[in-house]
């Protein structure tokens, strides 16, 4: 349970405070967002397994956040609202929601329902793989092919691809690489520039003018994934070209 992460998106402070102390009496890791805004940028980061949602927020619909959430990494998600309507849970559960709890709620429910989320989370098979384009990473093997050859990887500089790859693209700063991707804690962040530039050497077509892993100023590292994409179409391209003139000839 201890490695199970939470957002609480909650504009009520006091509510979302309340439920994040108890969750963390409980052995979860708790992130906290009060608006949509920020909530997208903590998902991104924080990539948590449970979403806990309140669906009136004061920018904007909790129903349309939640459709952006399974967009990205579908993770659990529970609806927190006042609205106890049978029309208004049933959109919330449309919109991807996997448990509706009304307001006002008991604690102990409160908890009960999230323990049954995390477990049933447990239970989900994870993949296999992961696939980008012209890059395939092998969670089993822990082996990284790109461009149909495997690259040899030292273990750090797997994890290192892998929490990238979660990112889906989002920039991460290295304070969070080093949290997500470091088995240790470490808080020299030129560990994580050392293990870039070690892996840009494995991966990048021309690793002096990096196109795969960027650099973004001031915040950090992202995996160009529409890059991998691109390298794969044109491949593509190639390939049905080579056939055409075959077929000519």
């Amino acid at each position: 349970m201890a490695s199970t992460c939470i957002q609480i998106i909650e504009g009520n402070p006091h509510l979302r405070s309340l439920l994040s102390w108890h969750l963390q009496q409980a052995g979860y890791r708790v992130n906290q967002s009060a608006d949509i805004m920020r909530a997208k940028e903590t998902f991104q980061t924080a990539q948590p397994s449970l979403v806990i949602m309140e669906t009136e927020l004061a920018d904007g619909s909790g129903l349309e956040l939640c459709q952006w959430l399974q967009k990205r990494g579908r993770p659990l998600v529970m609806i927190l609202s006042a609205k106890s309507g049978e029309p208004d849970v049933v959109a919330g559960l449309q919109a991807g929601a996997d448990d509706y709890l009304k307001k006002p709620f008991g604690m102990q429910e409160f908890l009960a329902r999230v323990e049954a989320l995390t477990r049933r989370n447990r239970k989900l098979t994870a993949p296999a793989s992961l696939s980008y384009g012209d890059l395939n990473i092998d969670l089993v093997q822990r082996r990284v092919r790109f461009k149909e050859q495997f690259i040899d990887l030292t273990p750090q500089e797997f994890s290192l691809l892998y929490v990238l790859t979660q990112a889906e693209g989002a920039p991460l700063s290295r304070a969070d690489l080093l949290r997500r991707a470091w088995p240790d804690a470490i808080d020299n962040p030129r560990t994580v520039d050392t293990h870039v530039l070690s892996l840009r050497k494995k991966i990048e077509v021309d690793p002096r003018q990096p196109s795969v892993i960027q650099t973004v100023r001031n915040v950090g590292y992202r995996l160009n994934i529409e890059r991998l994409h691109t390298y794969n179409n044109h491949r593509t391209v190639e390939m049905g070209s080579v056939k055409a003139i075959n077929a000519v000839g």
